[in-house]
């Protein structure tokens, strides 16, 4: 493989692509939905009388990033999922297969067009991402590492879907797979660890059964939404003094007995990262929440290694599925 021949592929794809003028419109209503509905949550966030214990902008990015997650992810497959056999029953991936093209240069060209298609889109939510950014509510960090892992994941969700492309016969399959494929790490990932968990559970000493949800977080950790949560770098914590020494607060203590730190409320990512990480540390023992000093170890690092080398299984799939001479070719296609 070499870069010139995947950047001549990529850019082939790309003019292919702007052809037609539907990709103009779609992602013009793209736009204006996901920043409509963006502004919407933000004028809700500041309607609801619970945003005074917090910025509604904490929330806002949280939920609308999430929510752009999601829906990149539904809609990356129509990206590649059809990059390769699509090509192949038109009967014209043969003309790129006889140039000094090698499978590797189609493979990642073909790879490069529909991630950067996908990046647009991404791109296209900044507005209402940044908003949160730019009146201080999230940090700079915070907002370009969690845009590097969606960024990540699309990449990821694009290997896939062409890997099934490479892979079956018709591209109406092929779209099907790669829809499965997401709904399987999205939907059949937390559906697995709730079925799973019910086989940890241990009779403790006291008499009561705990689950050791320590033994299958694992299960969690390729779930995009796991992944992008936990990877967000945490936000401040803030200091609590206790008046009345009531108890049921949760945070983390320092030296004065009557004061905490806890974490920022509202946060939609900062929720979902603590509550990974207490499954992944929680083996069915009680401990004070004073001993708690931090949330506990990270999870995402495992999850988007699993799913780094789920894409790449699939990119390489696809170069091996490019090679030729082709000995067999598929019931019912053609090769030019």
């Amino acid at each position: 493989m070499t870069a010139r021949g995947a950047a001549l592929v990529a850019r082939q794809e790309i003019r292919t692509r702007l052809r037609t003028g539907r990709w103009r419109v779609l992602l013009a209503v793209w736009f204006a939905v996901v920043n409509g509905l963006a502004l919407l949550f933000r004028l809700a966030l500041e309607a609801d009388s619970t945003s005074r214990y917090g910025s509604p902008g904490v929330p806002m990015f949280g939920g609308v990033l999430l929510a752009v997650l999601v829906l990149t992810l539904l809609i990356t497959p129509a990206l590649s999922a059809q990059s390769i056999n699509g090509d192949r029953e038109r009967g014209t991936l043969a003309t790129l297969q006889v140039t000094p093209l090698a499978p590797g240069d189609i493979a990642f060209g073909k790879l490069a067009a529909s991630w950067g298609t996908g990046l647009v889109v991404l791109a296209l939510t900044l507005p209402s991402l940044l908003w949160p950014v730019v009146e201080g509510a999230i940090g700079p960090l915070r907002a370009v590492t969690v845009l590097l892992v969606t960024a990540l994941l699309i990449g990821v969700v694009c290997a896939v879907s062409q890997g099934w492309s490479a892979l079956l016969a018709r591209s109406i399959t092929s779209v099907l797979m790669s829809y499965l494929t997401v709904f399987a790490l999205i939907v059949g990932t937390p559906l697995l660890f709730t079925i799973a968990v019910p086989f940890t559970t241990e009779r403790q000493a006291s008499g009561y059964d705990r689950d050791r949800t320590d033994r299958v977080w694992w299960l969690l950790a390729p779930n995009p939404v796991v992944i992008l949560a936990d990877a967000a770098p945490s936000l401040p914590k803030r200091r609590v003094v206790i008046v009345d020494g009531s108890a049921g607060y949760s945070g983390t203590y320092d030296d004065d007995s009557r004061a905490y730190y806890e974490s920022p409320p509202n946060d939609p990512l900062g929720t979902i990262s603590r509550g990974v990480r207490k499954l992944r540390t929680d083996d069915g023992h009680y401990r004070p929440y004073r001993s708690r000093r931090s949330d506990g170890p990270p999870v995402w690092p495992f999850g988007l290694a699993f799913d780094l080398i789920l894409g790449a299984g699939a990119v390489w799939i696809s170069a091996s599925r490019l090679r030729t001479p082709l000995y067999r070719v598929p019931k019912g296609v053609r090769i030019a």
